[in-house]
């Protein structure tokens, strides 16, 4: 039989065709075999960069995993060794049989450009994928089921869009401990570096930064509360801490910064409401009389001059209600391409919908989808997300009311997939309901107790992987929906 030469496969891309064949490099799939069966250690270079799936001609797919199986095996990887596995393969014999596999041998001139020709095969692998994307979209759009709407058909191709750019940045592996303790204590410095000494994202609350160190990259952190506690109030306050801290510092060319680009998913309440809490916030006008329009002129220059101020603050908000997780992931994927968020918010958890492909009445099973899949997405993405949750009515079934982990609804999936789990508690919210209606001693002693405990709040941390729980106390001001650090007895200047 004759022997056909290296180049007759490559002859076929190159060939004059009247149809545009598909991108991909031959050559360089021919010379990175040849380098791994000289040198078996470049398979482990190349490891981390391509797979079999990435070779466009299966015939160099088949030999790059076998290589791979018989290395896997301790086992040498050359022409010779290889020779038994393609005796029959007629795929092989049509381009030269065992002598092709010798001849890819021979023709390694170097094995110094082994991880460019991996980027290479890569890089045409890659772009078949966009090609493969953009047919499927098209045949999905002259072809679409009932279900799958034009929304829902974005929303995939841009998933798949974003798995695609992703792919091999968060493709596993191990990594050696010796790696581990290297970006450890990096992690360390750069907290030592930062002036509140936080290792995360920060809250804005001092207390609450010191007790957690901030916000840890890819963790899930449930805000649990009853009604009316404040859940979004301070889910509010730390999103607009968190950007306007890190549009301070970028502003001022800081090379790191404590806060973060934020998204909001608003499902409850519209971006108007979230940014009427934000400007009463700001201002200290009440947010009351904002929505009234009831402001003087003074407070509407100081409208002005604070929207100035916000307009260009990194916080993004999606008020679309009942979203589904898969949209909401497709969401923050595009997100944190486009303007690097560094922290997700939810609110809230249970209005959430599953994914389309879930057709499950168990709200259990669904919490469960849902709370796994905002868990992968804190970890894909590497930033913390923090989803606000509803407890159930039992803890007003108690005395004391303060919330505990089994108070969660479907607490099972919640408290299982969450790092973080904080509740807030306020006691002035149930002793104002206990006022008595005669004046005696008992409303004299229930006036004390109001005038001790207003504002106070408890955010109770139930559950952290990451330390010890504990409880931390902020002031709240209802009227402008503003959370503050409380300042500790020890803390106030003596009077005289």
């Amino acid at each position: 039989m004759t022997e056909i030469e290296l180049s007759n496969i490559s002859n076929i891309e190159t060939s004059d065709l009247s149809f545009r064949s598909q991108p991909s490099n031959i050559e360089a799939e021919q010379a990175l075999l040849g380098a791994i069966l000289v040198n078996n250690e470049i398979a482990s270079i190349v490891g981390n960069i391509i797979d079999a799936s990435h070779f466009f001609e299966p015939i160099h797919a088949k030999i790059f995993e076998t290589i791979n199986k018989l290395i896997d095996k301790g086992q040498l990887a050359n022409p010779t060794t290889l020779k038994s596995f393609f005796e029959n393969d007629q795929a092989l014999s049509d381009i030269g049989g065992n002598n092709y596999l010798t001849r890819l041998a021979d023709g390694a001139i170097t094995i110094i450009n082994a991880s460019d020709y991996a980027h290479v095969i890569r890089d045409s692998s890659v772009k078949r994928s966009l090609i493969n994307i953009g047919e499927e979209m098209v045949n999905s759009a002259f072809d679409s089921k009932p279900e799958e709407d034009s929304i829902y058909q974005i929303e995939s191709a841009e998933q798949k869009l974003y798995q695609l750019a992703e792919k091999g940045k968060n493709d596993g592996g191990f990594n050696s401990f010796a790696t581990a303790l290297v970006k450890a204590i990096e992690n360390a410095e750069a907290a030592k570096r930062r002036d509140g000494h936080l290792s995360g994202t920060t809250s804005g609350f001092k207390d609450l930064d010191k007790k957690l160190g901030g916000f840890q990259s890819s963790d899930l952190i449930i805000l649990a509360g009853r009604p009316s506690m404040g859940k979004t109030a301070l889910a509010t306050n730390i999103a607009y801490n968190t950007a306007s801290l890190y549009q301070k510092d970028m502003l001022n060319k800081k090379e790191q910064s404590e806060g973060s680009a934020v998204a909001f998913f608003s499902l409850e309440m519209s971006a108007e409401q979230l940014a009427t809490r934000i400007l009463a916030e700001v201002t200290n006008i009440p947010s009351e009389r904002l929505r009234k329009g009831n402001v003087t002129n003074d407070d509407f220059d100081n409208l002005v001059l604070s929207s100035q101020q916000l307009e260009n603050m990194p916080f993004f908000i999606d008020d679309t209600p009942a979203i589904n997780i898969s949209t909401l992931r497709a969401r923050a994927r595009r997100l944190k391409r486009q303007e690097n968020i560094g922290l997700i918010i939810i609110d809230y958890l249970q209005l959430v919908r599953p994914a389309y492909s879930s057709r499950s009445e168990n709200r259990v099973i669904e919490i469960s989808e849902i709370t796994q899949g905002l868990k992968a997405l804190a970890k894909e993405l590497d930033i913390p997300i923090l989803a606000l949750s509803q407890l159930s009515r039992q803890v007003e079934q108690r005395d004391d009311k303060r919330p505990q982990l089994s108070d969660l609804r479907e607490s099972g999936a919640i408290e299982q997939d969450a790092d973080l789990v904080m509740f807030i508690y306020r006691e002035e919210y149930y002793h104002s309901r206990k006022k008595p209606t005669d004046m005696n001693e008992e409303l004299i002693e229930w006036e004390n107790k109001m005038e001790e405990i207003q504002g106070i709040t408890e955010v109770i941390i139930g559950k952290y992987r990451h330390g010890p729980t504990g409880t931390i106390t902020l002031l709240f001001n209802g009227e402008v929906t503003k959370f503050a650090d409380l300042a500790s007895k020890e803390k106030i200047p003596e009077t005289y």
